[in-house]
């Protein structure tokens, strides 16, 4: 495994109950600030061989990003159920829920 692999699904683990990351600021704390859609590759391809809490990553902006209504319905469902409040369009209050990393990537 590549160490931004590894570092993506570390701070993917880190992501507590009832909070959200973004894509982007994953891709960041990673190491790749500009690497948010292999943040999104990695999510699909390993959480469940990893049992990654996937429903906490959402957008830049805040949004649910999943196309597949049935994945954006359990996301959200899925927030919810750990606390946090999803709009009817999808979206999270990110000033509220948002998570920050305390450490550098190179802590983990």
């Amino acid at each position: 495994m590549k160490p931004f692999t590894a570092n993506v699904i570390a701070i993917i683990n880190q992501i507590p109950e009832g909070r959200v990351m973004t894509y982007g600021q994953i891709a960041k704390a990673a190491g790749s600030p500009r690497a948010a859609r292999q943040v999104v590759r990695i999510l699909h391809s390993m959480s469940r061989k990893h049992r990654l809490p996937w429903h906490r990553v959402i957008n830049a902006k805040g949004q649910i990003a999943i196309q597949d209504k049935f994945g954006a319905l359990e996301q959200k469902s899925q927030l919810e159920v750990e606390g946090v409040e999803v709009s009817c369009k999808g979206e999270v209050d990110l000033e509220r829920y948002q998570f920050h990393v305390s450490t550098e990537i190179d802590m983990l």
